[in-house]
């Protein structure tokens, strides 16, 4: 499982893996659109839940139409995999981010290119917009944070301190912190104003992978090759959590819009449900090692060709 999100209504969780497929996931069953012979790296709702934009490795962006599950646009212009995308607060723009080392911004409604963000001089690894809109965020394989000036398509800082590869970026729903993960293994909290660092949370004892505030700013997730999930309270710089269950590296973590579940997707083929209070598992929604039948892999992936066997999901 290589990335989770929610729907901004909290009614549907949607999941990207390695089997060229995204699953959505609501109370009445999955519901699944996928496209053949390409690998799914992210996935992100925009605000109005309408549409759901997909990085992919075949150099693309996709912007889907989740209730008809169809495609509406293939965004070209990466020139090598995508991993990363984000839609900006009020759905205009679209940001993505690629190992080709760009940042690009697409007009939604036009469906094409506004501008190209070029300064990491390594694999750009993630994006995320300011709640204004007005600022981007990346991370990237070049060890940097770097803040983007939207309107005007410029760079506005580069935030140093990171010793490995920056995997993901999220900013506070006040938008004055943006909060750092990467391969050196400490979350770092950024002043967004004075862009200097103003936190370092140790404890994961790998990488560091995914990384989501919560609604309401006062607890960050963060996500590791550890296995773990890790709550941190923002406001006292402390751990207050670490979920354990994951038998594998945890790439992706989310909030629900109420803050009251935290949805983790690993490599051991699981996304997990936690309530962020006790830190109690509520459910594995989807265990890729379990085997489906050729019938339902039809039934949820109408059109596409069937394998004889195929790793899918099960209801829990």
């Amino acid at each position: 499982m290589l990335a989770v999100a929610v729907d901004p209504g909290g009614t549907t969780l949607a999941t990207a893996a390695f089997d060229q497929s995204v699953v959505l996931w609501d109370l009445r069953g999955p519901a699944l659109i996928s496209r053949p012979f390409t690998e799914i790296w992210h996935a992100a709702y925009s605000p109005d839940g309408k549409l759901m934009a997909t990085a992919d490795a075949d150099h693309t962006v996709l912007l889907w139409d989740v209730v008809h599950r169809r495609v509406l646009a293939t965004l070209t212009g990466h020139t090598e995999t995508v991993f990363s995308v984000a839609f900006a607060p009020d759905g205009r723009t679209l940001a993505s981010a690629g190992s080709d080392g760009t940042v690009r911004l697409w007009d939604v409604a036009a469906r094409g290119p506004l501008a190209i963000l070029t300064g990491h001089t390594d694999f750009a690894n993630d994006v995320a917009f300011s709640p204004d809109g007005r600022t981007l965020a990346s991370a990237g394989d070049d060890l940097t944070v770097r803040l983007w000036d939207v309107a005007g398509g410029r760079p506005l800082a580069t935030l140093t301190g990171h010793a490995g590869a920056v995997r993901a970026v999220a900013f506070s729903p006040d938008g004055r912190t943006l909060a750092s993960s990467g391969n050196d293994g400490p979350v770092r909290l950024w002043d967004v104003r004075r862009q200097r660092v103003v936190a370092v949370l140790a404890g994961h004892t790998g990488a560091a992978r995914g990384i989501a505030f919560s609604p309401d700013g006062r607890t960050l997730a963060s996500s590791g090759n550890d296995r773990t999930v890790r709550l941190w309270d923002v406001a006292g710089r402390r751990l207050r959590a670490a979920l354990a269950g994951h038998t594998n590296a945890v790439w992706g973590v989310v909030f629900s819009p109420d803050g009251r579940t935290v949805a983790s997707s690993s490599n051991d083929g699981t996304v997990r449900l936690w309530n962020p209070d006790p830190g109690a598992r509520l459910a594995d929604i989807c265990r890729l090692r379990e085997a489906i039948g050729p019938a339902e892999r039809a039934a949820l992936a109408p059109g596409l060709p069937v394998p004889a066997r195929t790793r899918g999901c099960a209801r829990p």
